[in-house]
């Protein structure tokens, strides 16, 4: 598979991504360099062998649930920059367009 302009093209326009010249000759060649890769790995005989589906035999291996206790409001509020006693207060991060 040949790795040219075109295709880096279509790529970052799928990708909304915009990249400059040498930004793109990069990226042709490590695009290059991984196909490559890939087609060394077409030559090996993978007959007789099973598809690894996961890589470990262990299946959902999980902590049993414990109760443990929490902060308090008030503790957690101690360590809060601002605060007005119950809440969090926090600058503000979001504009409102019609202000």
């Amino acid at each position: 598979m040949e790795v040219n302009d075109e295709l880096i093209d279509n790529l970052s326009n799928l990708a909304c991504l915009e990249f400059s010249a040498t930004e793109k000759e990069a990226i042709k060649k490590d695009l290059q360099k991984m196909i490559s890769f890939v087609e060394k790995l077409n030559e090996l005989d993978t007959t007789g062998v099973e598809p690894l589906l996961h890589m470990t035999e262990e299946a959902n291996v999980l902590r049993e649930d414990k109760v443990e206790g929490s902060s308090t409001r008030g503790e957690a509020l101690l360590n809060a920059p601002s605060s007005d006693g119950v809440y969090f207060k926090t600058p503000k991060v979001i504009k409102n367009p019609s202000s």
